[in-house]
């Protein structure tokens, strides 16, 4: 599955560069950042960075960004944007323990099977600092797992949802939830879920 899912995003990576951004992720982002300027957080990982843009934005801000993909493709565009970025999958993080004080995840964690994500958190909990901050944000409100048949990528690619309260259990498990919220994207589409995430403090 993971083959596929590079698959489409290398095939897709130029199109997704040169996409608009909608304003609703103008707003996630900028309310991010201003918790992380209010905190005087510097390091942060974005995990299935994309093309680069929104580490990109947080690097002109004077944040000291490192950003990840599983595209080779979109490790190249975020390169050319004059970013730090590794190929890398989140289900294995290779960097040292406790190293960042934030982590950004927009729409990249739908693609985890339902099985896979308590591992995946882990992940993230390992390479965040005491008390550091994660950004959670993915498409959501229904019970749903399984390749998206009217997907318009090729390969197709594969989709986990969640209801709310179900999300908001199985991240409560490992984080402080510091806010959740949701974004209507219009009848019938499923909405966007933002959680503003804690790792817990050590002491």
């Amino acid at each position: 599955m993971k083959s596929l899912l590079k698959q489409s995003y290398n095939n897709h990576a130029e199109m997704r560069d040169k996409s608009e951004m909608e304003p609703w992720k103008f707003n996630e982002r900028e309310n991010f950042l201003n918790r992380l300027k209010e905190e005087k957080r510097t390091a942060i990982l974005e995990i299935g960075a994309g093309p680069g843009r929104d580490s990109l934005y947080f690097q002109q801000q004077g944040l000291d960004v490192v950003c990840i993909d599983l595209s080779e493709e979109m490790v190249r565009l975020c390169r050319d944007k004059g970013l730090k970025a590794h190929c890398m999958d989140f289900y294995e993080l290779d960097f040292p323990e406790e190293h960042f004080d934030a982590v950004y995840a927009l729409n990249c964690l739908l693609h985890v099977p339902k099985a896979d994500l308590d591992h995946v958190l882990d992940q993230i909990l390992k390479v965040l600092k005491p008390n550091g901050l994660f950004f959670y944000g993915v498409y959501g409100g229904q019970d749903t797992e399984g390749i998206w048949e009217d997907d318009t990528y090729e390969p197709k690619r594969f989709f986990a949802m969640y209801k709310d309260e179900d999300l908001v259990q199985i991240v409560k498990r490992k984080f402080i939830i510091e806010d959740f919220h949701t974004v209507d994207m219009g009848e019938g589409k499923p909405h966007f879920q933002s959680l503003l995430l804690r790792k817990h403090d050590r002491s």
